[in-house]
């Protein structure tokens, strides 16, 4: 095995599995911080006997970071929500944990560092997920000035929250929102383009470029087409109901303060806003790869929505 270290905070999420499983494929020494190791057991299979380590890891507590970036030549921080709790924020999260841990990286003596961040990340935005992703961006480049920051826009996969959401979803409803009239646009990305890219940032094959690395698939899409190809990959029929933006607003603010709300004020707030690739950003081409698109893999994972599975008859559209 060979003697390189990286520590991945987050590395149970979404993103972490694919990232944590390219990594120990090319070889590291995978140290995986996450607030409970109890519950990423699934990740040491992925690397032989001993090849992924958990470790408890807080981004709110400083101790626990600097432990686990001790003896590390790479870190890479995934941390981030979609949305508040009672004891996760997004200011203490996004922006004071990515600090955190960049800081405790340059201490540590860490060769290279990559940020986790989102395409719409911004300043000045009403969104404080955009913002404080704004600011974690900031903070890291203060505290380790040779970082890699990476933003993404729409990520999917087979265990993402979008597509998989919204198919259940039309299981049992005859409709489906329209936030804005379903006009913003994405420009959704395989997670595994992007752990692709974020390995290749660790491992420094592809250096830091001076402005974050924006990573989007091949096809930009409205919210409403996304709907719709949800609905011929699940084969089921809905209706596309457009809600305008104070309504949504309104319902937002009745119900997005419950645990598992469907949406909350702040992604309403999000959702005004188009989420794609800036013009002239390094993208894709930096690391030369061709991203998948959403055709060649969504539906793969969404037949299991199909009012008969995998057993389900293609249809004549599908040849």
């Amino acid at each position: 095995m060979a003697d390189r270290l990286v520590t991945v905070f987050g590395g149970s999420g979404f993103v972490g599995r694919y990232v944590v499983k390219r990594l120990a494929k090319k070889g590291w020494r995978v140290r995986v911080a996450v607030r409970r190791p109890q519950e990423a057991g699934f990740l040491r299979p992925m690397g032989d006997v001993g090849q992924v380590v958990l470790v408890q890891a807080n981004v709110r507590h400083g101790p626990s970071i600097k432990a686990a970036v001790e003896g590390a030549d790479a870190v890479i921080n995934l941390v981030g929500i979609l949305s508040e709790t009672s004891s996760q924020s997004f200011h203490m999260v996004q922006a004071e944990g990515a600090k955190r841990v960049a800081l405790a990286a340059r201490e540590a003596g860490v060769a290279r560092f990559v940020q986790m961040s989102a395409i719409g990340a911004d300043p000045q935005s009403e969104s404080e997920y955009a913002r404080t992703k704004a600011m974690g961006e900031t903070a890291v480049k203060e505290a380790f000035p040779g970082a890699a920051i990476v933003r993404a826009s729409l990520i999917f996969g087979p265990e993402d929250k979008f597509f998989n959401r919204f198919a259940n979803m039309v299981r049992y409803v005859p409709a489906l929102p329209l936030i804005g009239g379903g006009e913003t646009r994405f420009q959704p990305v395989y997670v595994g383009d992007v752990a692709d890219a974020v390995v290749a940032l660790a491992e420094g094959e592809v250096a830091p470029a001076e402005t974050p690395f924006e990573l989007g698939g091949p096809t930009v899409y409205s919210f409403r087409e996304l709907m719709e190809v949800i609905l011929k990959a699940t084969e089921r029929k809905a209706a596309l109901i457009s809600v305008p933006w104070a309504i949504a607003r309104m319902q937002a603010a009745a119900i997005g303060w419950l645990p598992g709300a469907p949406i909350t004020t702040d992604q309403v707030k999000l959702l005004e806003t188009d989420n794609v690739v800036a013009e002239g950003a390094p993208g894709f081409e930096a690391f030369g790869i061709t991203p998948d698109s959403v055709e060649a893999i969504v539906p793969a994972y969404l037949i299991r929505f199909r009012k008969t599975g995998q057993y389900s008859t293609p249809s004549a559209a599908e040849g």
